[in-house]
């Protein structure tokens, strides 16, 4: 059932990820210049936090399978109309409708951790995560083959005929989980509010992985626009490329068995010391001009990210399990709002200050984030 979860996982949230590599060439497509085709990539982060802001606290209130199976199908739709958008606003409402359906991975990860004992919690959630950084990073290649051989539009046309697929298969094999919490909808949203005030482990780690995944989408909407435009690389080399950062995904039932011994702090500061290293090594990757120094860093900086938002949800999981679903929804809301963030500045850093400048942004993100790690002993 593990390996099942985490399929899904890979399969759903690669939706939110087969945009980014093509954004230079969907642009002109739908009437859109470079800068404002990057805003693609942010409002489909800002659906996804909108979603499990809006849907993924139903988990604690509504039958889970059902949930799933519902949000699953619901991604059909806005697949299909980014895959037939013609215009630059369809194809924004189409990346936001995309974002809001594709929580339902967040729904299927507390649904791992309430299936899991608790000394293996975070072994669980690590391999189940582990699948989710597949469809992150594997998206990226897969769109960018498909689109080299067919076109950009079947990429999203795939995905709705692989949806309608998964939520069958789920609705076959997850099992039924009935939440024991009896409130309204109205009450539940408006509890999210306190939960950060509440649960002070949710704040710090939210902010640090805010940081934390602010720097991945600086370097994952920005390397693919530096290659083509410096290096030459076709969206087949682009492809290939965007495998480089698939190793990072080994390292989490690394992290999770950590986290289950106590070691989920050093596991913390290991992780932001390795994002930093991972921006120092693509500025020098750029000033050397070598691709496959920039792979290593997308290594390094995969295996960074990883490791701490496994401690993080680790720790956020061994709380309170009935109101487990809005905590993993708030926690991962406030840091795709970080991801938001730096997918919408990157085509202007590009253009105005270049790869080094986004390299010192993304190195200093971390370093912040550990400072405040340090400061609140998170």
């Amino acid at each position: 059932m593990v390996a099942l979860l985490a399929v899904a996982c890979a399969v759903v949230v690669a939706n939110i990820y087969y945009v980014q590599p093509l954004i230079g060439l969907i642009g002109p497509d739908v009437h859109m210049s470079p800068r404002a085709a990057s805003l693609i990539m942010s409002c489909t982060q800002l659906g996804y936090a909108a979603g499990l802001l809006l849907l993924v606290p139903l988990g604690d209130i509504v039958e889970n399978r059902r949930l799933v199976v519902l949000t699953i199908a619901a991604c059909m739709p806005p697949l299909l109309l980014a895959g037939l958008a013609r215009s630059g606003p369809e194809m924004l409402v189409a990346g936001a409708a995309v974002g809001v359906t594709s929580v339902a991975v967040q729904m299927l990860v507390p649904l791992a951790a309430h299936m899991a004992p608790e000394q293996s919690r975070g072994r669980v959630v690590g391999t189940v995560m582990s699948g989710l950084l597949v469809g992150i990073l594997l998206a990226r290649p897969v769109s960018s083959a498909i689109t080299a051989a067919f076109g950009w539009r079947v990429v999203f046309f795939l995905s709705a005929g692989l949806m309608a697929v998964l939520a069958l298969l789920l609705r076959c094999m997850l099992p039924e989980r009935s939440p024991g919490a009896r409130q309204g909808y109205g009450a539940l949203l408006a509890s999210l509010f306190a939960l950060p005030f509440r649960v002070p482990i949710l704040r710090q780690r939210g902010l640090v992985q805010s940081a934390c995944f602010g720097a991945f989408s600086l370097f994952w909407t920005g390397v693919p626009l530096y290659l083509s435009r410096d290096f030459g690389f076709t969206q087949r080399g682009i492809a290939v490329f965007g495998l480089a950062g698939a190793a990072g995904a080994l390292v989490a039932p690394i992290a999770g068995s950590l986290a289950d011994r106590g070691h989920g702090r050093a596991a913390t500061y290991g992780g932001l010391a390795s994002i930093a290293l991972a921006f120092a090594l693509a500025w020098a990757g750029g000033e050397v001009h070598s691709a496959l120094v920039l792979a290593g860093a997308a290594m390094l900086l995969d295996a960074g990210v990883q490791t701490s938002l496994i401690v993080g949800q680790r720790a956020i999981y061994a709380e309170a399990a009935e109101i487990r679903s809005r905590l993993n929804g708030l926690f991962i809301a406030v840091f795709f709002v970080g991801g938001a963030a730096g997918s919408a500045v990157t085509g202007a850093l590009l253009l105005h200050g270049g790869w080094q400048e986004l390299c010192g942004l993304g190195a200093m993100l971390p370093l912040l984030a550990l400072g405040y790690c340090r400061l609140v002993r998170a």
